[in-house]
């Protein structure tokens, strides 16, 4: 007999094959042109495993995130070392709090931008972790060097990795308003590393609320790599000066949009309509200040930034709502 795990490990897979045939129709339907987004995910796949509507967007509070009062690190807790995260860009670890909790530990310049970044995705209906930042903590265990610096702590014992998931077609979503919407969101906050490591899929433990969404959660996890500039190969993080010398939108073409976004995943940001960019903005739209500053408190930013980085935001949110199509460029 399988387990849940197994059963929900199938029904990924079967969604990745579908999905994968159905690209292929479309793609010797279609010699040319664009092809009209998909209005529904594949057969089968529940859209509210990327993207779930919230109807309680205005009272979400920001400042806690997902979880809540209930899942915030202690601060007075001691947080033993069970393990060194040499990966990525930012040094990390992997701790247990006094409750045995487990938690990774992200210290560099991101930590700040990957806590506003999750806490704007969530609020608006994609599915993040558990993430708080903490300027002081205490750690155990560790070698003597060890420092612990400001981090970003993800709760790592509330859900299980049961695979990654691509941006490409290979995804059950793809083409989708709230795939697409994804994929606005994070230009709005200039986060330019799509690399397909940064995403997975999480298996819930227990039953989640109905609130809270399925069990099985498509989730972008990493989002430090935003609040800078996009530009080739790499961008910036967490830096104001850049993220104010970007605007959202280059121009439109057709029913296009084109994006000031420079960096190395260029496939990502094209076949975005304008419908897309409306969609999302009025979702962000939505939020008030007190919400937006507390995301950014949070991240323990101080109140210039934080006023310097709205500021460019929601002038980035007004270009979103601006937008209109236009006559087709001729090529």
């Amino acid at each position: 007999m399988h387990t849940n795990e197994n059963r929900a490990a199938q029904r990924i897979a079967i969604g990745f094959a579908a999905v994968a045939l159905s690209a292929l129709s479309v793609a010797s339907g279609c010699a040319r042109g664009h092809v009209e987004p998909k209005a529904k995910a594949v057969a089968g796949q529940d859209p509210a495993q990327l993207w779930v509507e919230p109807k309680d967007l205005e009272s979400r509070d920001l400042y806690l995130g997902p979880g809540g009062r209930a899942d915030v690190p202690d601060p007075h807790s001691k947080y033993r070392l069970v393990g060194y995260d040499t990966t990525g860009h930012s040094r990390g670890y992997d701790v247990e709090d006094d409750r045995g909790r487990h938690w990774r530990v992200k210290t560099s310049e991101e930590a700040q931008s990957e806590v506003v970044v999750s806490r704007i995705l969530w609020s608006i209906g994609y599915h993040q972790p558990v993430l708080h930042y903490m300027k002081s903590w205490r750690l155990t265990g560790g070698k003597p060097e060890d420092e612990p610096k400001p981090g970003r702590f993800r709760l790592d014992s509330d859900h299980k990795n049961v695979g990654n998931w691509d941006w490409s077609k290979e995804n059950p979503f793809y083409g989708t308003r709230p795939f697409k919407g994804l994929i606005v969101a994070n230009l709005v906050l200039n986060n330019w590393d799509f690399g397909p490591d940064q995403n997975r899929i999480y298996q819930m433990k227990g039953e989640p609320k109905s609130s809270e969404g399925p069990r099985i959660r498509y989730v972008v996890q990493d989002v430090g790599a935003s609040l800078g500039k996009t530009r080739w190969p790499l961008g910036t993080r967490n830096n104001i000066e850049d993220f104010e010398s970007q605007k959202l939108i280059e121009h439109v073409d057709g029913d296009l949009v084109e994006f000031d976004y420079r960096s190395r995943h260029q496939t990502m940001v094209k076949d975005i309509s304008v419908e897309d960019v409306l969609w999302t903005c009025r979702l962000l739209e939505r939020l008030s200040e007190n919400q937006w500053r507390a995301a950014f408190r949070a991240a323990e930013y101080d109140d210039e930034t934080t006023n310097r980085y709205l500021k460019k935001i929601q002038a980035k949110i007004h270009e979103g709502l601006a937008v209109r199509p236009q006559v087709r460029a001729s090529r």
